[in-house]
């Protein structure tokens, strides 16, 4: 069957249709009268060693509860895919990012981000080996390199082997390659990479 279609009535047609979906006996059918209102949940966990109790969206990440809810906004919001660590946070000692985790996936967990590590006045010793062997330039990634650090010397400490070598006894645990390897998920765009090996090397010696 052929179909004679001309320019006209083609717009012709598109002018009606765009007419009827304004008619109000269409809107009404299409609308159940407002906005859906998501569904919200009651969560509660620890952050830096202080209970924090929120109700949230559903759908909301634990950095954006940690940045926009409880007003942590040392981890910091790069690429929102889980591809450059800048949002890493530690969560029951184990480090996350925290941009791919819901925050009512964390009832009861324990939460430390970068503010629940030192102060200005009292570094922690990543901290503090960061600043002396200039393990930054923007900054920007900082928080989750350092976050990062601290629990990759913990997974060595407890025996977690890495992609690097299957059994961290049998050469020196604490390697540059063995950090690279470990610190990989923390993507530094200013490049200071070989910086930042040598302060989690200090700190592991220490």
């Amino acid at each position: 069957m052929a179909f004679n279609t001309t320019r006209r009535s083609m717009l012709a047609g598109s002018g009606a249709a765009v007419a009827l979906t304004q008619a109000p006996g269409v809107q009404a059918q299409g609308s159940s009268g407002g906005a859906a209102t998501p569904p919200t949940m009651p969560v509660s966990f620890t952050v830096n060693g202080k209970e924090a109790e929120l109700t949230l969206d559903t759908r909301v990440t634990l950095l954006d509860a940690l940045r926009e809810h409880l007003e942590l906004t040392g981890s910091k919001k790069g690429c929102d895919h889980g591809q450059c660590g800048a949002c890493t946070v530690m969560v029951n000692g184990t480090r996350i990012n925290s941009c791919l985790s819901l925050a009512v996936q964390h009832q009861g967990d324990e939460i430390t981000t970068i503010e629940g590590l030192g102060t200005p006045d009292n570094l922690h010793p990543m901290q503090a080996a960061f600043v002396k062997h200039d393990g930054y330039q923007c900054g920007y990634c900082t928080p989750g390199q350092i976050c990062s650090a601290v629990a990759t010397l913990a997974e060595i400490r407890a025996g977690i082997p890495s992609h690097v070598q299957d059994d961290i006894t049998a050469a020196p645990a604490f390697s540059a390659a063995e950090l690279r390897e470990r610190m990989s998920g923390n993507i530094c765009r200013c490049g200071a990479y070989s910086n930042i090996v040598d302060a989690i090397t200090e700190v592991a010696g220490a």
